[in-house]
């Protein structure tokens, strides 16, 4: 049987190495279906998601309101912040509105992070594209290629990590959001080519489901194959963000993610940070 192939791309790391674990391993039976993972960091495939090149992809919100005509968003495998987020990092304590005027090392400018940062500083700022497994380092030695470096926005493991740097906390934007909003912060999605068609978007969305719950279900071997992408993190710490982002809310956005996704898009539009008003489409 020729089975059709279905291009994902998602992050390195251990969420989303969760996530996928069951479907990169084989544990599922996908039918029709071959499953082919290419593993690079969020901006990446944010900006790869413009040529529509993969059928299903990790997406950051904030690129998906540039992606409207291309994507559908699943229901599932959301990467939801329930009153944490990314966190912005500096050499020493200081206010956040003292920041706005600071050179900020950000892990791309189509991430949900520099959204949600523009939307908590209400301003634009000096921004510096790092890859985000960089930023600490880079914080940490205050430059950055020549360029001076005030604070650092990190996502992924670093939001468990960045005090073994003697790195201060300035400010969590899932935090901060949530006392803005009462809402989650909606971060990553995956999204799954429109032009698939309803029958292939709807069995592709049943498969990623599958392999989320999976993973949930077997949580150790899923965790240990997690492991390998947790860049140094111990077993209990990865444990721990593993839960941070795959939980309840990534089998299902549920009315009040989708609530937090409507949410964010609206106020980054009217912000100025978003170019057009979304309304956030979710698969059938």
């Amino acid at each position: 049987m020729n089975r059709q192939l279905i291009r994902v791309g998602h992050s390195p790391d251990p969420d989303d190495a969760f996530m996928f674990y069951a479907l990169a391993k084989g544990k599922l039976d996908t039918g029709r279906y071959r499953f082919e993972h290419e593993l690079v960091d969020i901006e990446t495939l944010n900006r790869r998601a413009f040529a529509a090149d993969l059928e299903l992809t990790a997406v950051s919100l904030h690129a998906y309101a540039h992606l409207t005509e291309r994507y559908v968003l699943c229901t599932c495998g959301a990467s939801m912040g329930d009153r944490y987020g990314p966190m912005l990092v500096a050499r020493r304590p200081q206010a956040v509105a003292d920041l706005a005027r600071a050179t900020i090392a950000v892990p791309g400018t189509l991430t949900t992070a520099y959204l949600a940062l523009r939307l908590c500083l209400g301003t634009d700022f000096a921004a510096v594209v790092v890859p985000f497994d960089q930023i600490l380092d880079v914080v940490a030695a205050g430059q950055y290629a020549g360029q001076p470096i005030d604070a650092g926005l990190i996502i992924h493991e670093g939001q468990l990590t960045y005090a073994q740097q003697n790195l201060e906390l300035i400010v969590d934007t899932g935090q901060w959001w949530y006392e803005q909003t009462g809402l989650p912060l909606p971060l990553g999605a995956n999204g799954v080519r429109k032009d698939l068609g309803p029958q292939v978007i709807a069995d592709v969305q049943r498969l990623l489901h599958a392999s989320i719950d999976y993973g949930l279900q077997h949580r150790q071997e899923a965790l240990e194959y997690a492991l390998g992408f947790g860049r140094g993190l111990d077993p209990a710490k990865a444990d721990e963000f593993v839960a941070m982002y795959v939980n309840d809310w990534t089998l299902d956005f549920g009315p009040r993610g989708r609530q937090a996704v409507a949410e964010l898009l609206t106020r980054g539009y009217a912000a100025g940070v978003i170019p057009k008003l979304v309304t956030p489409e979710f698969a059938a």
